[in-house]
C-alpha cells in the first residue's frame, strides 16, 4: 500500500492506480507498460521508504543513490525504442529496476555500476526473478563495456556535462542513446542521441533531474 492511501486496496487496484499515472505522463508504448506491469518496483524499494514503491516519484537507495520515478523510466525505455533483438548497455544499475525492465523487452542487457554493493543487490532480485539475460558488473560505467561493445541501446541513469565520448562510440550505426545531461541537478535535459552514417543526431527529450554520472569506482 502507498503512503496515504486506502488500507483496503488490492494489489490489482494499486496496479491499475500505476499504470493509468503512467498513461496520464506520456508512457503510451503497449510493450513498455506491460513490461512495468510485469516488474514490481517494491522489490526493488527496501526499508522506510518500501510504503511508497509505487507512487510516482524518485526514492532513496543505497549508496546515496536513488531509483528513478516510475514515468522518467517509463519515458526513458519507450524513448530507446527497444527491438527484440537489441543488445543494451545500462550506465548506473542503481536498484536495477530499469534493468529489470529492460530485460522483458530486449535479447541481452549489461549493466555497470561503480557501486558493488548495489550490483550485488540488484543481481540478488534479478535472480529472484528469473531474468537469466542481464548481466551486472562493478565498473566505471563512463567509459561503458568496451569488451561487449557495440551495442544496440545505451541508456544512461546519471547525469552527464555533455553525452559521454567513450559511449557514443560504443553504439552502433542506427543505435540511440538515452542520456540526461546537465551541469547542475535542477537543470538537465533528457536527450535521445541517435547515430547516423556521418554522425549523431541530438534531440530534446524534457527536464529532468539525476544524480550526477561520477567516475571512478564507489567505497561500497
Amino acid at each position: 500500500m502507498t503512503a496515504g492511501g486506502d488500507p483496503a486496496e488490492t494489489q490489482a487496484e494499486r496496479q491499475m492506480r500505476f499504470l493509468y499515472g503512467l498513461r496520464s505522463r506520456g508512457v503510451t508504448d503497449t510493450r513498455v507498460l506491460t513490461a512495468m506491469e510485469k516488474i514490481d518496483r517494491g522489490l526493488f524499494v527496501r526499508g522506510h521508504f518500501a510504503e511508497r514503491a509505487y507512487d510516482d516519484m524518485p526514492l532513496p537507495i543505497a549508496c546515496g543513490q536513488t531509483i528513478s520515478q516510475p514515468s522518467v523510466v517509463g519515458l526513458m525505455t519507450q524513448a530507446a525504442n527497444i527491438q527484440p533483438r537489441d543488445t543494451i548497455l545500462e550506465v548506473g544499475t542503481g536498484s536495477g529496476y530499469q534493468a529489470a525492465i529492460l530485460s522483458l523487452l530486449g535479447r541481452r542487457i549489461y549493466t555497470v555500476d561503480r557501486h558493488r554493493r548495489l550490483v550485488r543487490e540488484a543481481s540478488e532480485v534479478f535472480q529472484t526473478l528469473g531474468l537469466v539475460n542481464i548481466t551486472a558488473f562493478t565498473a566505471d560505467g563512463s567509459f561503458g563495456l568496451p569488451d561487449q561493445a557495440p551495442f544496440d541501446r545505451i541508456i544512461v541513469t546519471a547525469a552527464a556535462e555533455d553525452p559521454p565520448g567513450p559511449l557514443l562510440a560504443q553504439l552502433k550505426i542506427g543505435g540511440i542513446m538515452v542520456v540526461p545531461v546537465g551541469q547542475s541537478d535542477a537543470v538537465q535535459s533528457l536527450i535521445k542521441v541517435t547515430r547516423g552514417m556521418t554522425g549523431y543526431d541530438y534531440e530534446e527529450l524534457r527536464t529532468v533531474r539525476f544524480v550526477p554520472l561520477i567516475e571512478g569506482l564507489g567505497t561500497e
